[in-house]
């Protein structure tokens, strides 16, 4: 039996006195219908705000998405549809804009060129703001890029707010990821302070990550706040501290558009007007992202640095 393989069946073993109390997600509405999803009135000043922006087809905003995992994108049941928080967002600015709504599954790498050859009218495909992509696309800010710290349900761990609280602990993260950096960096600081080392457990398996957090193997999971939230609704793990993308910087994500090409701001205050009446809101909690809202969208707002 391979190494792999022994130790998930030591976690399943160690998993089955849970079993009897173990909690069902919620099932995602994937219908292609989505009943569900926050619609709009069309606003004539955001309109007006594009009168000069160069659609591609008349009465419809063309968005390009990513469509892989939820909650920010992935096919409905129909498998053709996109279904997620991005959808939900470009249907918000679609109706703002008195436009009807399409959408174009891309693979993350071809956006940027998709979008300057005009493909899409905008990208809805949780982009982070970064001085470097600014010097070829606008933003528009819809959420913040943030970093989850995610325990088990019944954890007698507290609040994780900065590197002193993360002293001792046994922490899962991805190999060469911003995250693992971040962690590098809080464990050199305590480690500096006199402070315990942390130890830092790599999976490659989604579902042996998680078992090992239910069996005490490993104490957190630190990973993109918005997937491992979404993953969290089953009960059985529990946000225990939120950090930005960007730390020690902010990070924020926003609908990407063609520089100088006139939509921005017509975006940003369509976005602003959702989140006053509260469709913004909706559209997040939805998908279990409401930790990561915003208070105002921002038209190109400081990015992370270049490197």
């Amino acid at each position: 039996m391979t190494h792999r393989r022994h130790l998930l069946s030591v976690l399943l073993a160690a998993l089955l006195p849970l079993a009897a109390t173990a909690q069902t997600a919620p099932a995602p509405d994937l219908s292609p219908e989505q009943p569900g999803r926050p619609r709009a009135q069309k606003i004539e000043e955001a309109v007006r705000l594009a009168k000069d922006f160069k659609f591609q087809k008349e009465g419809v905003l063309v968005v390009g998405t990513t469509t892989g995992r939820l909650p920010f994108a992935a096919y409905a049941s129909d498998t053709k549809t996109p279904v997620g928080n991005a959808p939900d967002i470009a249907q918000l600015v679609a109706d703002s804009l008195g436009r009807k709504l399409e959408l174009v599954s891309t693979a993350w790498a071809d956006w940027p060129l998709g979008l300057q050859s005009g493909k899409f009218d905008v990208v809805v495909s949780n982009v982070t703001v970064t001085e470097e992509r600014k010097e070829k696309f606008d933003f528009s800010t819809y959420r913040n890029d943030q970093l989850g710290i995610y325990v088990k349900s019944n954890s007698k761990l507290g609040a994780i707010k900065e590197p002193k609280d993360i002293a001792g602990l046994k922490l899962i993260v991805t190999a060469s990821t911003n995250q693992e950096q971040i962690l590098l960096r809080w464990n050199k600081q305590n480690l500096a302070a006199g402070l315990k080392p942390i130890e830092i457990q790599y999976y490659d398996d989604d579902v042996v990550q998680r078992l090992a957090i239910q069996s005490g193997r490993a104490d957190a999971y630190v990973g993109p706040n918005a997937i491992a939230a979404y993953e969290a609704r089953d009960g059985k793990t529990r946000l225990a501290g939120l950090v930005s993308g960007g730390w020690p910087l902010n990070a924020e994500i926003a609908v990407t558009s063609r520089k100088g090409s006139g939509i921005a701001e017509a975006v940003t205050l369509a976005l602003n007007t959702q989140i006053k009446n509260g469709n913004y809101g909706k559209a997040l909690s939805r998908w279990n992202l409401a930790s990561e809202a915003i208070e105002v969208a921002r038209t190109n707002p400081p990015g992370l640095p270049k490197n």
